[in-house]
């Protein structure tokens, strides 16, 4: 029997759900991940927005044109690459635990949907100040998916 967790993201922090995620990841369970491009990244907008972007043109002295950073431009692999950092990547544990992660835009039907847990203490009521969705930060980096 799969022990299966379904997390909403919609408005929850990256940050504090992925260490929640992270820390479900490690104790063996499968997480999918549903609304991905409606979660929050806190903070003032421009600066999120110019952080993400100031990778995009980075690229290795061998071959400048070829190899460069790869950055997640789409919602799902924006939180996947959030979670991939909150886990141990140099042992068999953390491998296999971020192949446990399924990050989903939207909410597909394959997914259940009777019991999807949103984590309280990663609201975004939570913040003071401003902050911007996922999904946008997706689109001011190119990505093209999710227009009505």
């Amino acid at each position: 029997m799969k022990r299966l967790v379904v997390i909403d993201a919609t408005n929850q922090i990256v940050g504090r759900m992925a260490t929640k995620i992270a820390k479900l990841l490690m104790e063996g369970w499968e997480v999918k991940v549903i609304n991905a491009e409606k979660a929050v990244l806190s903070g003032d907008p421009r600066m999120v927005v110019r952080g993400y972007q100031l990778l995009l043109d980075v690229k290795t002295h061998t071959n400048p044109y070829r190899n460069k950073i790869k950055r997640p431009r789409t919602p799902a692999w924006i939180i996947k690459d959030a979670v991939k950092g909150m886990l141990p990547k140099h042992n068999a544990r953390g491998r296999e635990a971020l192949k446990r992660l399924k990050v989903y835009i939207g909410a597909p039907e394959e997914v259940p949907q009777e019991e999807v847990i949103r984590f309280p203490d990663a609201d975004a009521v939570r913040l003071s100040g401003k902050y911007i969705t996922v999904g946008e930060v997706a689109r001011r980096m190119g990505w093209k998916g999710g227009e009505a």
